[in-house]
C-alpha cells in the first residue's frame, strides 16, 4: 500500500498536489488545537496584581512562540528534508506535555507551562512549509496551509468553549479548574489525527526538475548564505518586515481577544460564531492568494502579491469607516480579510517568488522566520505595555474595542506606506532567466 502511494505521488501531479495540500492543511489545523483553545477562556484577573489574567497567559505563550521563531531562523533554514517529519511530531508531543503542566502546576508556575507550550510550536510552520516550497503550485499549496490557521483560530476557540461547557456543566468542575484542564483535554483528541497528517507529509517527494527550473532549488543554508540574502534584499526586506509586523500585531489582537471585541460591539457571543467568522475570511482570502500560482512570471507575481497587500490595508480603512452600518460579525470578517490578505501574501508569494526571481541559494523558511520573529516581538511589546494606555481595560469590552479601532487605523496607514517601499525596491531586482520557459 505504501509503495502504491509513493508511486502515485511521484507519477501523478494532481494526486501529489491534493495529497500535499491535505497533509499541510490538516497538520497545521490540528496544531492549533494544541495552541489556541485556551483563548476561549476568560481567566479571571489576579486580584493581587495589576495584570489581567488572560493577558499574562497570552503574553507568556507568545514569548515562547517568539523564542521559537528566533531559534527557527537557524534551525529551519538548515533542517535536512529527511528529518522534518520526525522533528515536527516531537515538537507537538512537547507542546502537549506542557499543556498537562499548565493543568496541574499551581500558580504562578502555570505561566511557565504555557510559555513551554509556545516554545516548540513556533517551528511547526517552517517545517511544514519545507515540504511545499519550490514547486510550480507552491502558492496554491501554501495558501491551503495558511487557510488552516485562518479558520483554525476560530474552530479551536469553538472546540475549547464546548470542552469548557462540558467540564463545568456535565462534570461540575469549577470554572477555574475547567479553564486549566480544557487546553490539555482538547489537544488530547487530536494526537492521532496530527500523527496521521505528519505521516502524510513525510511521503511527499522532493520538487521535480521542472519545479527547480521554474522556481529554483531550495537547499539548507549556511550562516554566510543567511547574511548574504539579508544584505541583498535590504530596504525591500525592511518594508516587508514592517508591514508584516503591523499585520501580526493586529491579527493577534483580533484572534486572541475576539470575545472582547465582539462584546464591545454589543454582540451576543455563541461558540459557533468564531468558526463562522473565520470561515468566511478564509474563503475570500484563499481565493485571492492561491490564484497567484497561475502567474508564471516571477516578477509579475511578486508585484501582484504586494498590490494585494495594499488592497488588504485599504479594506481595513473601509471596514472602520463603515463600522456603524456593519454588524459585529460583518465587521470582524472585513477586518480579518483586510489583515489576512497581506499576511498571506508574504506567506504564499512574496518570498517564494523573490527567491525564484533572484535564484539565490536559500529557502522560504529562513525569510519567513526573520519577519515572524520581528512580528511576534512587536506583539509582545504591545501586551507588556501599560494596558490602560494602549489596550484599555480588558475587563471593559467597549474600551478595548475602542483601542483596537485606533490600532487598526494606524496599522492601515503604516501598512500602505511600507508596502509601497517594498514594491519600489523589488521592482529593480534582476529578472530570472526562466520567466519565458
Amino acid at each position: 500500500m505504501l509503495r502504491l502511494i509513493r508511486h502515485g505521488l511521484a507519477d501523478r501531479p494532481l494526486f501529489l498536489n491534493i495529497w500535499a495540500l491535505t497533509a499541510a492543511f490538516s497538520t497545521y489545523f490540528f496544531m492549533y488545537m494544541f495552541r489556541k483553545p485556551f483563548t476561549a477562556a476568560a481567566f479571571a484577573v489576579d486580584a493581587e496584581t495589576t495584570w489581567d489574567g488572560k493577558s499574562v497567559i497570552v503574553a507568556s505563550q507568545i514569548i515562547g512562540y517568539f523564542c521559537s521563531k528566533l531559534i527557527g531562523i537557524q534551525v529551519i533554514s538548515q533542517m535536512p528534508a529527511k528529518r522534518r517529519a520526525s522533528a515536527l511530531f516531537f515538537l507537538i508531543l512537547l507542546s502537549h506535555f506542557a499543556l498537562l503542566l499548565f493543568a496541574v502546576l499551581p500558580a504562578p508556575w502555570h505561566i511557565v507551562a504555557i510559555f513551554l507550550n509556545g516554545l516548540p510550536l513556533g517551528m511547526v510552520f517552517g517545517l511544514v512549509l519545507g515540504f511545499l516550497e519550490g514547486r510550480r503550485l507552491t502558492e496554491a499549496l501554501v495558501a491551503g496551509l495558511c487557510g488552516s490557521f485562518i479558520i483554525a483560530g476560530g474552530y479551536s476557540k469553538t472546540i475549547g468553549q464546548w470542552t469548557l461547557d462540558v467540564l463545568t456543566e456535565s462534570l461540575s468542575l469549577s470554572l477555574a479548574s475547567a479553564e486549566r484542564w480544557m487546553p490539555f483535554i482538547t489537544a488530547s483528541f487530536f494526537l492521532v489525527p496530527i500523527g496521521v497528517s505528519v505521516w502524510m507529509l513525510a511521503q511527499i517527494p522532493p520538487p521535480s526538475e521542472l519545479d527547480e527550473q521554474l522556481r529554483s532549488e531550495r537547499s539548507p543554508m549556511t550562516n554566510s548564505d543567511r547574511w548574504r540574502m539579508l544584505k541583498r534584499y535590504g530596504i525591500g526586506m525592511i518594508g516587508v518586515a514592517a508591514f508584516y509586523l503591523v499585520t501580526t500585531i493586529l491579527r493577534s489582537l483580533r484572534d486572541d481577544f475576539a470575545p472582547q471585541i465582539l462584546s464591545g460591539m454589543g454582540a451576543t457571543i455563541r461558540a459557533s460564531d468564531y468558526a463562522w467568522i473565520d470561515t468566511q475570511v478564509a474563503v475570500v482570502v484563499l481565493a485571492v492568494s492561491g490564484a497567484t500560482a497561475l502567474i508564471r512570471n516571477n516578477r509579475l507575481a511578486l508585484q501582484l502579491s504586494l498590490a494585494i497587500s495594499l488592497l488588504g490595508f485599504a479594506l481595513l480603512a473601509v471596514a472602520l469607516t463603515a463600522s456603524d452600518w456593519l454588524s459585529p460579525v460583518q465587521f470582524m470578517v472585513m477586518i480579518g480579510a483586510g489583515l489576512y490578505l497581506p499576511y498571506l501574501a508574504v506567506h504564499t508569494t512574496v518570498f517564494e517568488r523573490l527567491i525564484a526571481l533572484t535564484r539565490d541559494r536559500g529557502n522560504m523558511g529562513y525569510l519567513m522566520y526573520v519577519v515572524d520573529s520581528i512580528g511576534y516581538l512587536g506583539y509582545i511589546v504591545i501586551l507588556f505595555l501599560p494596558k490602560d494606555v494602549l489596550l484599555g481595560d480588558l475587563s471593559a469590552d467597549t474600551q478595548f474595542y475602542s483601542s483596537f479601532r485606533g490600532y487598526v487605523w494606524v496599522g492601515s496607514t503604516l501598512g500602505c506606506l511600507m508596502t509601497l517601499v517594498a514594491m519600489a525596491h523589488f521592482s529593480f531586482m534582476r529578472s530570472d532567466p526562466y520567466r519565458k520557459a
